[in-house]
């Protein structure tokens, strides 16, 4: 019996006994829909920050999350899945909602990517709003959305204030957005993608859609509108 197993092969073992732990499968299942920090983490799952701290370092051996540097507060990091790292994987039970809102600090990139994104793969409504407006929506986000076949016209920015209603899913898919949003919708998810109107090129605007879409891909099978299905 050949027992040379290739590269990937052990990989795929080391996930799955990574996996075999409760606390640490918990932990994915929460990265799954949305990022968090290790704070976060810790104070929803009920760990204490050393057995958290475990936890996540056998996870980021065997290359299941990875951290970023938080935008906002600069002292912050969040915890991300890695990309495909768990494919044809959603968590139980699914998330309800009437209305999926997608949150960022203007309101003039990524959340109207998010929600264009979104109607294409999901009849649960959706809309976009900033916690602090922009006078207008990006020109290359309409570039960006334009050539892969999205449609953001025509998009206009809102305020969260006004846009937020008390049964949605808010998903923040900055940190500006998500430190500043504080006890409003409590219930949200959190999506740590990189502001690409800072860098202002295209292949900035390029990644962020990209990220965008792999989220979104694993969110909607996970979201059903209360008491119905978005067949």
């Amino acid at each position: 019996m050949n027992t040379e197993w290739s590269g990937s092969t052990v990989a795929r073992a080391q996930r799955h006994a990574a996996l075999g732990e409760p606390a640490r499968l918990a932990i994915i299942d929460r990265l799954l829909l949305g990022d968090a920090s290790p704070g976060e983490l810790g104070q929803e799952l009920g760990l204490p920050s050393n057995l958290l701290a475990h936890h996540l370092k056998l996870l980021e051996q065997v290359g299941l999350i990875e951290r970023s540097r938080s935008e906002g507060d600069r002292r912050r990091t969040y915890l991300r899945l890695r990309g495909h790292a768990l494919t044809e994987t959603v968590p139980a039970p699914l998330r309800t909602a009437p209305r999926v809102v997608f949150v960022c600090t203007h309101n003039s990139a990524r959340s109207h990517l998010a929600a264009a994104l979104w109607k294409r793969h999901s009849t649960v409504p959706t809309a976009s709003a900033g916690t602090d407006p922009a006078q207008r929506v990006h020109p290359r986000a309409v570039a960006t959305a334009r050539k892969h076949g999205l449609s953001l016209t025509p998009a206009r920015t809102s305020h969260i204030d006004q846009t937020l209603r008390p049964d949605d899913l808010v998903v923040a898919v900055c940190d500006n957005a998500h430190e500043q949003l504080g006890t409003r919708a409590p219930d949200r998810l959190h999506w740590s993608v990189p502001d690409p109107t800072r860098p202002g090129t295209d292949d900035a605007f390029a990644d962020a859609l990209s990220d965008l879409a792999d989220r979104v891909d694993r969110l909607a099978p996970a979201v059903r509108p209360p008491g119905g299905s978005d067949d």
